[in-house]
């Protein structure tokens, strides 16, 4: 089988230097392979997502040297692909509308929290509604999410980074949201049909997305679909140990341009936090390329020798 992994950006902002080291990762790791690769634009938030940002990212992807054979496939014209896969699990019985606002949720005594920025768990407040009671809070004007209904027990699974990786959902995160209460699809529905209509064999990601993992599993599990592997990349994080942002200075990838930093020079920045060989192209990678020579553990990463180091070329130019 030819392996097939993606990058799959949220057009939220422009890419800083820690996703654009998640995407030479699992690029490498695709053309280590000899597989395609697949550029999907994640911009189902229609609050949140600009065609503006897209764009910039797509540029600063080609200005580094990273090509995909398939896309950019843009989510938001997929959604008739979302409304199948959630007739399939209603006909199953596995998902019905929540009522619930957030402030309701976090206000349930019996809810604590679930993984780091997940919120409070769901408590079940809305899972064995009558048909009756489903109607009376639609009148009353409430819109609905709509809830996975996890099954009891531990879901697990063998990380290609991380190693072995196991949650009881149903007890850390309660019943999630496929769809939110705006209609919009939510992440990890959309994630798992579109991975697995594109046939992705190769999921490398940001470790911050290993706890979302199994609730994806429980999807695949539920669609009668398999799962592909995954891989979950140890994050690049600010000084401060925080996620990295803008108030660690410079840290998107065209801010760092502008700045004077040539894209060679992103490259080899972004090599060496691979723990591989600094090169200023990624095509140079990619013989030898191997996981295992990923650090294992967080990076505090901050711009200013990078900026240094550009300084100290054009000074020498």
């Amino acid at each position: 089988m030819t392996a097939r992994g993606r990058f799959a950006p949220s057009p939220t902002g422009e890419l800083h230097v820690g996703a654009l080291r998640t995407a030479l990762l699992a690029w490498l790791q695709i053309r280590r392979l000899g597989g395609r690769f697949v550029l999907r634009v994640e911009d189902l938030d229609p609050d949140r997502s600009k065609q503006p940002l897209a764009e910039g990212q797509l540029r600063s992807l080609r200005e580094i040297g990273l090509d995909w054979d398939e896309g950019p496939v843009y989510q938001s014209a997929r959604t008739a692909l979302y409304d199948e896969a959630v007739a399939a699990l209603e006909a199953k019985g596995l998902v019905y509308p929540c009522f619930c606002s957030r402030a309701e949720i976090a206000r349930a005594s019996s809810a604590p929290h679930g993984p780091a920025d997940d919120g409070p768990r769901y408590p079940g407040t809305c899972r064995a509604l009558s048909a009756a009671e489903r109607r009376e809070r639609a009148a009353a004007g409430r819109r609905p999410a709509l809830r996975f209904r996890v099954r009891e027990g531990v879901v697990d699974f063998a990380d290609g980074i991380l190693g072995p990786i196991a949650q009881d959902v149903q007890a850390t995160v309660g019943d999630f949201v496929v769809r939110r209460m705006d209609g919009a699809y939510a992440y990890q529905l959309a994630a798992v049909v579109d991975d697995d209509a594109m046939g992705m064999t190769h999921v490398l990601r940001g470790a911050d997305l290993a706890l979302s993992t199994p609730r994806q599993l429980l999807i695949y599990e539920a669609l009668g679909r398999p799962a592909p592997r995954f891989f979950h990349a140890p994050l690049v994080r600010g000084p401060d140990g925080g996620k990295l942002s803008k108030r660690h200075g410079p840290v998107g990838v065209e801010t760092l341009r502008s700045l004077g930093v040539p894209p060679a020079l992103v490259v080899s920045e972004l090599a060496r936090l691979c723990g591989l060989p600094e090169r200023p192209s990624p095509r140079e990678l990619i013989d030898g390329f191997d996981l295992s020579r990923l650090p294992g553990e967080e990076i505090r990463w901050s711009p200013e020798p990078l900026l240094q180091r550009a300084r100290g070329s054009s000074s020498a130019r």
